[in-house]
């Protein structure tokens, strides 16, 4: 019987999303590229810790510290829905320097690791503090899911950096034969974990809008006017029941930036833009309701996609379960 290690499966397992990302029609995320690499590490890990492979373990740390970069890109891109610069090439820092230390090994290279993934976990974990409670390319209505896997992204990144120190110790201490071992089972949860989490934030974002010819976005209307303007859109437009509507395509749409528009829901109402959008949607699920609908069919024709989205916010705005309140309004 064939007996594949562990981190060859994982390998493959990521081959395969970062390719199905990539043959989705769509642009390409850099959540694609990041499971790429994932795929990539893993591959060498293989060949390094179960085949002795010498090339594969000076191209280890080179990819290592890719790794970090990238999910610092993705986060830029797909999170934060801001487009990649000159400046973003710096980032290549990282893996040029691991590449300029591995022929000479050493210390420095051991410690470089770690510190550069504490480094961008402290930097994605900051971007998350200052994001705001709603992300432009998030799906509205997603509640804080997406802060919590950008987050859980920024804790394994740390907690591979602990991991390469507990390797460090290990190897201090006398105890190198236990290092594959160590490798093996950490870089494999932690590769994991990392993908995992950034596939699942993919699934929370929405596809970028398509470029339009806009005037250029002025801020200068005050919260109340810009919230008349947003009520008027959504009640016209109807716009709540696209289940990708983002905060992005609403600041498009009203001509003012992604920031400004938060930022007058939140004064405006003490509330964020996806309870917002949300309220309008359970609104309209209990007009469907009331006139004898299914609880499903309500719910996926105001533009929610989850039972469980549906619920919480039902509950949250009704106070009753979407059964309940059908028993007590529906009509004769």
């Amino acid at each position: 019987m064939i007996a594949l290690p562990l981190p060859l499966v994982l390998s493959l397992i990521f081959g395969f999303l970062a390719l199905r990302l990539a043959l989705r029609g769509r642009p390409v995320p850099m959540i694609a590229g990041l499971l790429a690499l994932l795929s990539l590490q893993a591959f060498l890990n293989t060949l390094a810790l179960h085949y002795g492979h010498s090339a594969a373990r000076l191209a280890q740390p080179i990819t290592a510290m890719a790794i970090p970069a990238l999910a610092w890109l993705a986060w830029k891109t797909d999170g934060l829905a801001r487009p990649l610069t000159l400046r973003d090439a710096l980032h290549a820092i990282g893996p040029l320097t691991a590449l300029a230390l591995r022929w000479q090994g050493g210390l420095l290279l051991e410690l470089l690791v770690p510190l550069t993934y504490a480094a961008y976990a402290s930097a994605i974990a900051l971007a998350l503090h200052r994001s705001g409670p709603d992300l432009p390319r998030t799906r509205l209505g997603q509640g804080g899911n997406a802060h919590l896997l950008w987050g859980g992204i920024a804790v394994a990144l740390a907690l591979s950096a602990l991991s390469d120190f507990g390797i460090a110790l290990a190897m201090a201490a006398g105890q190198a034969a236990r290092v594959p071992l160590i490798v093996d089972v950490a870089t494999t949860a932690l590769l994991l974990g990392i993908g995992t989490l950034a596939l699942a934030a993919e699934r929370l974002t929405a596809p970028p809008e398509e470029a339009e010819a806009t005037p250029a976005p002025a801020a200068t209307e005050d919260d109340h006017a810009l919230m008349a303007r947003l009520h008027d859109l959504l009640e016209t437009r109807r716009l709540w029941r696209d289940p990708d509507l983002t905060l992005s395509q609403l600041a498009r749409r009203l001509q003012v930036p992604a920031k400004r528009l938060s930022t007058a829901v939140n004064r405006a109402t003490g509330d964020n833009i996806s309870r917002l959008v949300n309220g309008y949607r359970i609104r309209a699920a209990c007009d469907a309701l009331a006139k004898g609908t299914t609880a499903t069919e309500a719910m996926l024709d105001a533009g929610i996609l989850t039972k469980s989205n549906f619920n919480r916010e039902f509950r949250r705005i009704t106070g009753q379960t979407p059964t309940e309140w059908q028993a007590a309004h529906r009509q004769a």
